[in-house]
């Protein structure tokens, strides 16, 4: 720069070049700091992106999986997957309705007797008690006495499906609470087939008075009619949706469907002819006389059945008796059923073995059972589990494109309800009285063979489980049709009417 005594000499057009070079360089810099806070800023930005997209997606799967999924896991070396192996699928959550908020009246503990299907009706009907009375439902005990010997209700059904998939209806704990525990229990058995009001006016009090009541019996409780739209369509609900089986049982009914279905039509017969039926029932025709004998005894020795002398002949005439499997080949000839049908067998060990069999194994050669269809590994996943394997039947009748019932028992009862549910899938209901009758008719020889599979034909072509409605007799409530066979509240009905027979 000039100085001041030189100022005179000064070249101010040199310095000033030099002025604006530098100021030049100025804002070069400048825009350089600029544009390199620009780029940081967007880099910034990407990076903050990211991070929350993979929160986001952490959070997602935290859902789907769990926690589980971020526990520590063994070093892949140690991971040998056979070559077949398939990556398995995240599972898709399941929305589970809200749960209900009542207030608690107390607890009900319950104790199902009979069967697997008796039980079955039995807990929808102790489902639908509880919603109404609002109290708590601990997971029912199944009956461990019967000649079935049950299992434990977690052998059978899927227990955390059964409480999870009713919480918007009724709270069901697998157990009492520890500060419960140590109340006194009031025990009864409730009135059969008493209507909803009978357990508001006469059980809720006793369940407030002590806060827990134990229901000892619970076969055929609830009233088949008379009740409000909303307890039936719980019975339903209960036992459509929330009574699931264990999925060991589903698999190998679905095994026995498939292998089933893979040689075509299949017709389920519930073929009653098994020892206890006949020893509680006291029908001994085509027995000899050690087997009446034996029958005899087991029906003395089981308290529980109240009547011991009984006349089984005209029992059997009265159409009170499962048909035979000599009258059950008679009669499914008749009905023009195809020779070379698969019949699955949908019962246990049949009284008198191969001897009683041979009639119908020779009408009907492709008889097959869960015993033939399964491997031995199969079914030594249930043993001396008779309601699991009763359980399997079940499954087999449903997806059957005939079922056919030889006794109106609770399986066939509850079965022929289900199948209606499912559609109105085809359930042959036969007509015992009458099919003894003419059984005997034409075993005299009083009646062709062409008049009776006639007859038998004409008689059953409006028993195959199509729309009717329910009979309700007052004051008879035995003699009614049974609400599980036929839940006309609950079925999408056809375009056909109702029939009142």
């Amino acid at each position: 720069m000039c100085k001041s005594e030189d100022f005179e000499k000064c070249d101010y057009r040199s310095e000033g070049k030099m002025g604006f070079k530098f100021l030049g360089r100025v804002k070069k810099l400048k825009s350089s700091i600029l544009k390199t806070n620009a780029w940081l800023l967007i880099i910034r930005a990407i990076v903050t992106a990211l991070v929350w997209a993979t929160a986001v997606q952490l959070v997602g799967i935290w859902l789907i999986r769990g926690p589980s999924l971020f526990k520590v896991c063994p070093p892949c070396t140690q991971l040998e997957l056979p070559a077949h192996a398939e990556l398995a699928k995240l599972p898709i959550p399941i929305a589970l309705p809200p749960k209900r908020v009542y207030k608690n009246n107390g607890y009900l503990m319950v104790s199902c007797n009979g069967g697997l299907n008796q039980m079955r009706a039995a807990i929808c009907d102790m489902v639908a008690i509880a919603r109404y009375l609002n109290v708590t439902l601990i997971v029912p005990e199944l009956d461990k006495n019967s000649f079935w010997a049950a299992s434990e209700f977690q052998d059978i059904f899927d227990v955390d499906h059964f409480i999870a998939s009713l919480r918007d209806e009724v709270r069901i704990l697998k157990e009492l609470p520890p500060r419960v525990r140590k109340r006194a229990v009031y025990s009864l058995p409730p009135i059969s087939w008493s209507n909803i009001s009978y357990y508001f006016h006469q059980i809720l009090p006793l369940v407030q008075k002590y806060k827990v009541v134990h229901l000892n019996k619970t076969d055929a409780r609830l009233a088949n009619n008379g009740l409000p739209l909303e307890v039936q369509k719980l019975r339903c609900r209960v036992n459509f949706h929330a009574l699931r089986f264990t999925s060991q049982i589903e698999e190998i009914g679905r095994k026995l469907v498939r292998i089933l279905r893979e040689k075509g039509p299949f017709l389920a017969l519930h073929l009653r002819y098994e020892m206890d039926m006949l020893a509680f029932s006291g029908c001994s025709h085509g027995c000899n006389n050690d087997e009446e004998e034996e029958l005899t005894r087991m029906r003395y020795a089981n308290p529980l059945w109240k009547i011991k002398d009984i006349n089984s002949e005209m029992k059997r005439l009265e159409g009170l008796c499962p048909l035979t499997p000599e009258e059950t080949a008679l009669v499914l000839v008749a009905l023009g059923i195809d020779h070379n049908v698969q019949i699955y067998i949908a019962a246990g060990e049949i009284y008198g073995g191969n001897r009683r069999m041979e009639s119908l194994k020779s009408a009907f050669p492709n008889l097959v059972r869960k015993e033939t269809l399964l491997e031995p590994s199969d079914l030594r996943l249930f043993p001396n589990h008779s309601s699991q394997r009763a359980a399997l039947d079940y499954l087999v009748s449903l997806e059957s494109d005939i079922f056919i019932p030889t006794y109106d028992g609770n399986m066939a009862k509850v079965v022929e309800g289900h199948r209606r549910f499912l559609g109105f899938k085809k359930t042959v209901l036969l007509d015992r009285r009458l099919l003894i009758g003419l059984i005997e008719q034409f075993s005299s020889g009083s009646l062709s063979w062409d008049e009776f599979s006639s007859i038998v034909k004409e008689a059953h072509a409006d028993r195959m489980g199509s729309p009717k409605e329910r009979v309700s007799i007052a004051d008879k409530p035995k003699e009614e049709d049974y609400f599980y066979s036929n839940p006309h509240e609950c079925l999408q009905l056809l375009d056909e009417p109702l029939r009142s027979t």
